[in-house]
């Protein structure tokens, strides 16, 4: 529909409205204008709308609850939500439910177009990647299984291959971030310049600069001889950035630049150099937490941040987990010269039935120590050492476990209360315990105590201290 292109605005204050509508304008961007919260959801649910700058406090329904009732919604929306600054705990409630990004009032005119340009870019990539998906299979490099998670994944990498923009790659540890940073580069037009990967985490905070942009020779101590660095050895290629939230902040300012630029100054010297390099991203942490906590640059992650790939824990892909298990087992098999030619159905099902904390690389690891250990034909259940969770109190384990089997229903609190207290500090310890219980999750603790996410919100912020320790609430989220 012609009218996907068109940006929904919803904000209640009529001037600021208005004054979004103008910058939008300039930039050759329609937007329609709504100031009421049950009005804007029954606009977003007609499907006409594909990015929405969303004012989180409005009248009628709130922009947290608008969030909830879309999230379950048949129509894809970007949502860029817009808070008042001291209310960064709100924002990240929002990215929980599937905002894309959020503004902190005041935000400069820049800050928003990038923001709404990179939502409009994802908005049609994720259309793209639907019209992709019906041919998607699991051949791309690196790549084994055929999961619908999967296919939506493979689908992702083929629509943003040829792109130059930059990609954030999230996922927990051992999903296979560098593996899709590595497909990302082979499937498109940069695959015959090199792949350059960094671990952000692995490099000392004051070697991390010289490793990325070089050092002539002089420049520190040790520094013998000049040296190129990821960016210069990447020259029309791909840099990869893995675990970026562990980058120093300091040097985060220098990446900003970078990619602003597109030049880069060796460390030691004042000359510039143009580089051409397509800047691919991974982290297993949230970045909006990151940036809440003050450790990563909210710059920097909004400029990282235009198109993502989310992928899938292990668990979460059916047979695929078997269908990787065969894969290294043979691999391995061939290595250490043994003979496997299947799996047994009691192996499978127990491949099947645990939950792989470790992701792909502990199921890499476990069909590994199997091959080494015993030489088949059938890889029995018996065979595998699967890793166990890590319990820091073994009187937790049944708790996790009750926990675990009813994820959606919290487990019921109790305090307890002194009736001679002022009422307003009963009702606020009430609400705080409630939060904590539901590990910082705003809308749930809304949802146990019967009251709306917008009522909490109110609340906290009329509560003395609270700009204190508004950045803490944000955290726990």
């Amino acid at each position: 529909m012609a009218g996907r292109n068109k940006i929904l605005i919803v904000e209640d204050t009529l001037s600021m409205a208005l004054m979004y509508e103008k910058m939008l304008k300039r930039e050759g961007i329609r937007a329609e204008l709504c100031q009421n919260g049950q009005t804007a959801l029954n606009m977003l649910k007609t499907g006409e709308f594909s990015t929405v700058l969303l004012d989180l406090q409005l009248p009628g329904l709130s922009g947290i609850e608008i969030l909830q009732e879309m999230h379950t919604s048949p129509h894809e929306v970007t949502f860029i939500v817009i808070t008042a600054n001291g209310s960064v705990n709100a924002a990240v409630d929002a990215m929980r439910l599937g905002a894309y990004d959020f503004l902190i009032k005041p935000f400069t005119e820049e800050r928003m177009l990038t923001s709404v340009k990179n939502a409009l870019e994802r908005s049609k990539l994720k259309k793209d990647v639907r019209k992709l998906s019906k041919n998607a299979v699991g051949d791309l490099p690196g790549f084994v299984g055929r999961s619908d998670v999967m296919k939506s994944v493979y689908s992702t990498i083929n629509s943003l291959a040829n792109s130059k923009a930059p990609v954030f790659i999230t996922g927990e540890s051992g999903t296979g971030k560098e593996v899709t940073a590595r497909a990302l580069h082979e499937t498109g037009e940069r695959r015959k310049k090199p792949f350059i990967a960094i671990n952000c985490a692995a490099i000392p905070d004051n070697l991390m600069e010289s490793e990325i942009f070089g050092h002539v020779k002089g420049a520190f101590t040790g520094a013998n001889e000049a040296r190129k660095g990821a960016a210069s050895m990447a020259n029309g290629g791909t840099l990869f950035l893995d675990e970026i939230c562990e980058m120093d902040i300091g040097l985060q300012a220098k990446l900003l630049r970078f990619l602003q630029t597109g030049q880069i100054k060796r460390v030691g010297s004042d000359w510039q150099e143009d580089v051409d390099v397509r800047i691919v991203c991974a982290t297993n942490r949230d970045p909006m937490v990151e940036v809440a906590e003050k450790r990563f640059r909210e710059d920097l992650l909004y400029r990282l941040n235009v198109l993502t790939i989310d992928l899938p824990p292990l668990r979460a892909r059916g047979e695929d987990i078997v269908m990787l298990a065969d894969n290294f087992l043979q691999k391995f098999a061939e290595e250490e010269g043994k003979s496997f030619e299947s799996i047994s159905d009691d192996a499978k099902d127990r491949l099947l039935n645990h939950d792989w904390p470790g992701n792909v690389r502990e199921l890499q690891n476990s069909m590994r120590k199997a091959a080494v250990i015993f030489d088949g034909p059938v890889l029995e259940a018996e065979m595998l050492q699967l890793q166990k969770r890590v319990i820091a109190n073994p009187a937790d384990y049944e708790l996790i476990q009750a926990v675990e089997s009813t994820p959606s229903v919290p487990a019921i609190a109790s305090i307890l209360v002194d009736l001679e207290r002022p009422f307003a500090e009963i009702e606020r310890e009430i609400i705080e315990a409630a939060i904590e219980h539901c590990g910082g999750s705003i809308p749930k603790a809304a949802d146990m105590l019967s009251l709306s996410p917008s009522t909490i919100y109110r609340k906290k912020e009329s509560w003395p201290e609270q700009s204190e320790t508004a950045t803490a609430d944000a955290i726990a989220v």
